[in-house]
């Protein structure tokens, strides 16, 4: 872990508030002084427009560089709804179909022969994650066949379909399927078919060798304290590697909402649980979570990467979306903002009908 001098958190509070504070002003500057969070984005959007985007606290402790909603963070697995839109445009398009076995389109051991496409979105493919095992740092930048082979060594889980096991291997896959039936790099086709269309001009790749502009750094908490994070990173690829702003986010989700970039069946079957081999429902569509919060349906995801925290949330039947990105490796903190401003914002009785 590299470590700076430390930052005295107490100071943080005059930075966090806007000179016009409102209540979820208020709200994020008690959590982040009590988190211990250097910096926040928030994006809150009513109706596919944004109602207020704003930042708060430092993206640069030690360069005192303020967060804006023009501060690019590392999302995490937010990533994966990019992925998954990815493989229904090429379903959309017939070049890939969800039930084929990945063996159609990768060289893969014989026992992942029934693994569909389909399970690797859904995270039932039983493959073993790659997350805490060693050789898949981002340094080694490994090619498919030698990805492939890595996780090979570990036996299957369950058969796939069996259970709901959340997988960041099965979505690197995915973007290695993605290279192979476009033949672009994955970067190409998220760029040509959705950043640029979007105009998404901030969202990329993290690429820590990257100058990238207005780039927020990393921190995690030790002994109450804030160090940078640690540079030795997990290549998380297709499953978790994109950097981006809450405006640019703001962007995606409305195409969401429209058909700029899937059609109404593709959007509904990603937000649509995956059925078990068993009948059982579980949590999860194509990269979205699909979820209940006090009463009403949220549809969204969280992203972790070291130094980081994100969370997009859906909340279908009030046509609002929280948005929130963190310079903090506290995992999950950001779902955990962004539900505490939704409180701010939702009706006090939910609506039971979907639009």
């Amino acid at each position: 872990m590299i470590r700076g001098q430390s930052f005295p958190l107490i100071l943080l509070l005059a930075l966090i508030l806007p000179a016009r504070a409102d209540q979820v002003d208020d709200y994020l500057a008690a959590q982040m002084q009590q988190r211990h969070i250097p910096g926040v984005a928030l994006a809150v959007i009513r109706d596919s427009a944004t109602i207020k985007a704003q930042g708060y606290g430092l993206a640069n402790l030690e360069l005192g560089a303020r967060v804006t909603p023009e501060t690019v963070f590392e999302i995490g697995s937010i990533t994966k709804q990019f992925t998954a839109a990815c493989v229904l445009m090429l379903v959309e398009e017939r070049k890939v179909r969800l039930d084929d076995s990945i063996n159609k389109y990768l060289e893969v051991p014989a026992s992942w022969n029934s693994i569909t496409v389909r399970h690797l979105l859904t995270h039932t493919s039983g493959l073993k994650s790659y997350n805490d095992l060693a050789g898949f740092e981002a340094a080694r930048r490994l090619k498919s066949n030698e990805f492939i082979d890595r996780i090979a060594a570990y036996p299957l889980a369950s058969a796939p379909g069996d259970a709901f096991a959340y997988c960041n291997t099965g979505y690197n896959l995915l973007g290695f399927i993605i290279e192979k039936v476009s033949g672009k790099s994955y970067w190409e086709f998220l760029s040509e078919r959705i950043f640029v269309p979007l105009g998404m001009d901030s969202t990329r790749s993290r690429d820590q060798k990257a100058i990238i502009r207005n780039r927020a750094a990393g921190y995690e908490k030790e002994q109450e304290k804030l160090v940078n994070r640690d540079a030795n990173l997990t290549d998380v690829f297709s499953a978790g590697a994109i950097a981006s702003t809450v405006l640019d986010l703001a962007k995606w989700n409305a195409a969401l909402d429209s058909e700029k970039l899937l059609t109404r069946a593709s959007r509904e079957l990603i937000w649509t649980p995956f059925k078990l081999n068993t009948g059982k429902e579980s949590v999860y569509g194509f990269g979205w979570r699909v979820d209940e919060y006090k009463g009403r349906k949220i549809i969204g995801h969280s992203g972790s990467t070291s130094g980081f925290s994100a969370s997009l949330q859906r909340f279908p039947q009030d046509k609002l979306t929280f948005i929130v990105l963190c310079n903090s490796g506290d995992q999950n903190v950001a779902t955990t903002l962004a539900r505490g401003v939704a409180d701010f914002y939702l009706p006090k009785k939910p609506v039971l009908s979907a639009p």
